[in-house]
């Protein structure tokens, strides 16, 4: 009998062990949203501010209303669902990290080496992530390997374009928002020194108008931008993960061996990961070795 080692399987530090399509929350846009208007609330009472003062409800139908009406405007009707169904995307998501897929993409590269490419199509209903998948099935189809980057290219051209509409939709109204607060502030103005002969009720009446001012800057600094800001991150990661996936099945199909696969797709891990995947790696060798 031959010398047979032991085939070694590397356990990944960040790697989740979930059920398929399982939900990873993340809360920090909404935990940061209310800690800044938290503060802002702080600042206000600290300051010796009465929180009914911040209360203006023709301030909030000003500001509120004709911003969010405003960058409405800017959507065409096929993208305002889009536009909702993206805040699901703040608190939770169904990707999985890179170091999940290149695991999967090893194994699959494994099972195509040992058994050949068309015999994938006996593990394609165990494949979860649709693009994967499409790029899976395109491979055992017998699509050049031109063509099959060619789709998955244009596959991630228009998810970016999708994306792009919802963190476009919360930049307009955080640009909006500050002037639609000077707007709500000139209208209370107006109707302040509508009642100037009355100075008792002139003071008052002058604060209540600039709390529009805040709303809409606040609404701006606080809640637009930021979705916006993590819109964009989150598009940002997808992208990269599509594209790990593309690099990955297109080396696949080549042909190339598992641990060069696995070599090229490193690449897509930040400096982190492959320091935790490199000790993982050590410690899982020097185990094999004992």
């Amino acid at each position: 009998m031959g010398n047979h080692q032991p085939k070694i399987r590397i356990e990944h530090p960040q790697r989740k062990h979930c059920k398929t399509g399982a939900i990873l929350i993340d809360p920090t846009t909404i935990l940061g949203i209310i800690a800044a208007i938290s503060f802002v609330i702080i600042g206000f009472i600290l300051k010796h501010g009465h929180l009914a003062s911040l209360v203006v409800p023709a301030a909030m139908a000003v500001v509120f209303g004709c911003t969010l009406s405003a960058a409405l405007a800017t959507l065409n009707k096929s993208d305002i669902p889009n536009v909702f169904k993206s805040l699901r995307l703040l608190v939770g998501s169904r990707m999985k990290n890179p170091t999940e897929m290149i695991e999967e993409i090893v194994s699959l590269a494994e099972k195509a080496r040992r058994e050949g490419l068309l015999y994938l199509e006996n593990y394609l209903e165990n494949v979860d992530d649709p693009f994967l998948r499409k790029g899976l099935q395109l491979v055992i189809d017998g699509a050049e390997p031109e063509v099959v980057k060619g789709v998955l290219e244009t596959e991630m051209y228009a998810l970016e374009q999708r994306h792009r509409v919802a963190h476009e939709f919360f930049e307009s109204a955080g640009s909006f928002a500050p002037t639609m607060g000077i707007a709500g502030a000139i209208m209370g103005l107006i109707v302040a020194l509508g009642s100037i002969q009355d100075p008792d009720t002139l003071g008052p009446a002058i604060a209540s108008a600039f709390v529009a001012t805040l709303y809409g800057v606040v609404f701006a600094y606080c809640v637009c931008f930021p979705i916006a800001s993590k819109l964009k991150a989150l598009t940002a990661r997808e992208i990269m993960l599509r594209r790990l996936i593309r690099e990955g099945i297109v080396a696949l199909q080549s042909g190339n061996n598992p641990i060069i696969i696995r070599e090229r797709l490193n690449a897509y891990l930040n400096p982190d990961a492959r320091a935790a995947l490199a000790a993982a790696q050590e410690q899982q060798f020097s185990k094999a070795a004992e």
